[in-house]
């Protein structure tokens, strides 16, 4: 057993003074209030839970940065964008993917996320027409040398649209028929265990037929982890289900499957009234994804009103162009407030908005990764942030207003330790294994040459 003291913690009835985190097998056994610090613990100064990144494309991570150039007509958007990820897929094989999903889940821990939901659906390498796991492995390899919680979710991409029941040619690295992917899945659970979940996806509407999404979603059922699609995230998506369905994406979603807990919609940009009120009540979960809405421009999701309806939220960093839970809730909020021309708009049941969305993001990231039970408590998970409390960030504020400054300051992060499953990840600041991180993630980039 080892032991953990903070002089401030985040436990989940709110803050505690002096408390002593006894953790065994990767869980926290016990928690004393108002002790005192033993020779054997780590002294630490705020502790909080680690957040999930519920929505990544890891090999997305190597894109950063590379597609911010006008292009020669002027008209760039989410499809345009996709042109370029498809010649980064294109590229990818299973070593390059392995160090660079290695990088992005290295950068996740050092910035707090301590889970991820990979929302995979590169299923073969670049070159390779078998639909082997090598690329699944390299998913799972890199998890366990950065030492993040994974949520593998294998997601099925059979067809380039709703009238187009084929996969065009970049997209061949993707399709897998649905007896091929169900065996993946299988395969996958197999490999479950304390730091692997496996959850079950389909890339998108316009992606998946529905014969196949009854597949799907009868799978996630008797598997029981979390089921994620891609829904509405650009209004062409919009209208094209409208024209082949004869219904919005959200509201097909809920007339023809039991849309409830397990499920987590990623992005869901544009709602109307009614869809929103829905979903919210739905019990479904929406990652929300703001650093890559905002830089691919999806448009700003309806926040207070879906919240207001009941609503829960999870974030995701997506295609990585910025890894930093706390920027993602920031600009979920100032997104809305440039909406809206008023401040402070998720503050719905808590006055404080930085608390309120650490707090929603932190219940809803975990019902979107599948773990119980949420935050700093007796039998969860020991994935743990400790805070510099003396850093210029956190120095004048008190149990109110501490993750107010964390979300809004928009500083150096102040961590100084993260632990997953009981077991450091960084240290000082810095991730354990950075250099081989860094050293890998180069060499990869070497070997892209123009692709990234």
């Amino acid at each position: 057993m080892s032991s953990v003291f903070a002089r401030k913690a985040l436990l989940q009835k709110g803050w505690a003074d002096n408390v002593r985190l006894n953790i065994r097998d990767g869980r926290i056994e016990g928690i004393d209030t108002d002790a005192k610090p033993e020779a054997t613990d780590v002294v630490t100064g705020c502790v909080i839970p680690g957040l999930c990144n519920a929505h990544s494309h890891a090999f997305q991570r190597a894109l950063a940065g590379h597609t911010e150039r006008r292009s020669p007509d002027g008209h760039d958007n989410f499809w345009s964008w996709r042109e370029r990820m498809y010649d980064l897929a294109g590229a990818m094989d299973a070593r390059t993917l392995r160090a660079v999903a290695r990088q992005a889940y290295t950068e996740m821990l050092v910035s707090g996320y301590t889970t991820v939901a990979e929302f995979h659906y590169l299923h073969r390498e670049s070159g390779n027409d078998n639909t082997d796991e090598a690329m699944f492995d390299a998913i799972c390899d890199a998890a366990e040398e950065s030492g993040i919680r994974l949520m593998y979710v294998p997601v099925l991409y059979e067809r380039a649209g709703f009238d187009k029941p084929d996969p065009e040619e970049q997209q061949r690295l993707f399709a897998l028929d649905l007896r091929s992917f169900l065996q993946h899945h299988a395969r996958a659970r197999e490999k479950c265990g304390e730091r692997i979940g496996v959850g079950i996806g389909a890339h998108s509407l316009r992606a998946v037929s529905h014969e196949s999404m009854t597949e799907i979603a009868r799978a996630g059922a008797e598997a029981g982890g979390p089921i994620h699609i891609h829904v509405a995230e650009q209004q062409r998506e919009v209208d094209q289900c409208l024209a082949a369905n004869g219904r919005r994406p959200v509201r097909w979603l809920l007339e023809n499957f039991d849309i409830g807990s397990q499920w987590c919609l990623v992005h869901a940009t544009h709602m109307d009234a009614d869809e929103v009120r829905t979903l919210a009540q739905s019990g479904a979960v929406v990652c929300l994804c703001p650093s890559t809405e905002a830089n691919l421009g999806d448009g700003f999701f309806p926040l207070h009103d879906f919240l207001s309806h009941g609503g829960r939220i999870a974030i995701g960093s997506d295609s990585h162009i910025s890894i930093n839970p706390f920027e993602e809730l920031r600009w979920l909020e100032y997104g809305q407030r440039l909406v809206k021309q008023s401040r402070n708009i998720a503050s719905l049941r808590n006055s404080h908005v930085g608390r309120e969305l650490f707090e929603r993001t932190l219940e809803g990231g975990a019902q979107a990764s599948g773990q119980t039970p949420v935050g700093l408590c007796i039998g969860a998970a020991a994935d743990l942030v400790a805070l510099y409390d003396e850093d210029p960030m956190l120095v004048g504020h008190d149990d109110e207003t501490r993750l107010d400054a964390l979300v809004f300051s928009g500083f150096r992060l102040p961590i100084e330790r993260v632990m997953v499953h009981g077991e450091w990840r960084v240290i000082d600041g810095d991730h354990i294994d950075q250099m081989a991180a860094r050293d890998g993630f180069a060499a990869s980039l070497e070997r892209l040459g123009g692709s990234a």
